[in-house]
């Protein structure tokens, strides 16, 4: 199965940035988005062969998530058990033999002034992952907002404390780690440095690859032995993020 992530930074912009080719290219069994920063009404995309379910933020033009799945789901659930679901972050789409989750997780922000709700979100998600796990394997992926370790972004020494990359955050992401999940790029690579999956828009970043990997699939630490390959598309354009892949056997 092929699984893709992308943060796309306004759905409606990637519309008119090549998306509709590279995802009839991609031929992904299931797709998902984050930062689609719109209502389900307001882009045209309804690919052939595909369900697609939205959940989007109550403040418009802010946020938001969307699955694209050739299989039909047993099930949704939009938000982490009815909760955190006015900023439209959380799809989990049970199939027959997993649980997929898409997560656009908070930013932290300036002077880490959401930290708090942060850390709220990160607590709820690692518990209702966990839920999962005992039930089914999953597979959780999107923009979780952290560079967890230093080979994680080109500038680390300069980033510490900074949102995206403070203690509290990376220390979020260990958490998860333990309790039973793996990150798969990491996994498979352990020493790959210089491969990101988010560039800011300021000083040329991407094209000094001045980037961070805050986009990853992480999953039931029991799939890892199905996991083919992990693979981060820098060369996609249309966003201040690329799409990141997942292969399972």
């Amino acid at each position: 199965m092929k699984f893709i992530s992308w943060n796309v930074n306004g759905f409606r912009a990637c519309l008119t940035k090549g998306f509709e080719d590279f995802f009839s290219q991609a031929d992904a069994d299931i797709f998902c988005l984050q930062e689609t920063k719109m209502q389900p009404d307001q882009a045209d995309f309804s690919p052939d062969g595909y369900f697609r379910y939205f959940h989007s933020a109550v403040k418009k033009g802010y946020s938001g998530t969307a699955v694209f799945t050739k299989i039909k789901p047993i099930s949704v659930e939009f938000g982490i058990h009815g909760e955190h679901t006015d900023e439209g972050r959380v799809i989990t789409c049970e199939y027959d033999d997993f649980y997929f989750v898409c997560c656009y997780v908070p930013n932290a922000q300036n002077e880490l002034k959401r930290i708090g709700y942060r850390m709220e979100f990160e607590d709820a998600m690692r518990g209702y992952l966990s839920e999962l796990d005992r039930k089914k394997p999953v597979v959780y992926c999107g923009d979780l907002n952290v560079a967890h370790e230093e080979i994680d972004l080109k500038n680390p020494k300069t980033n510490i404390g900074n949102a995206g990359f403070s203690y509290e955050e990376r220390g979020k992401f260990t958490e998860l780690l333990n309790a039973g999940f793996a990150d798969t790029f990491r996994r498979l690579y352990p020493d790959k440095a210089g491969v990101y999956s988010w560039w800011s828009y300021r000083f040329k970043a991407r094209e000094k690859n001045a980037g961070w990997r805050i986009d990853y699939f992480v999953v039931s630490e029991r799939l890892m032995d199905k996991v083919e390959d992990s693979l981060i598309l820098t060369d996609v354009m249309g966003s201040d993020h690329c799409p990141v892949e997942l292969l399972l056997k």
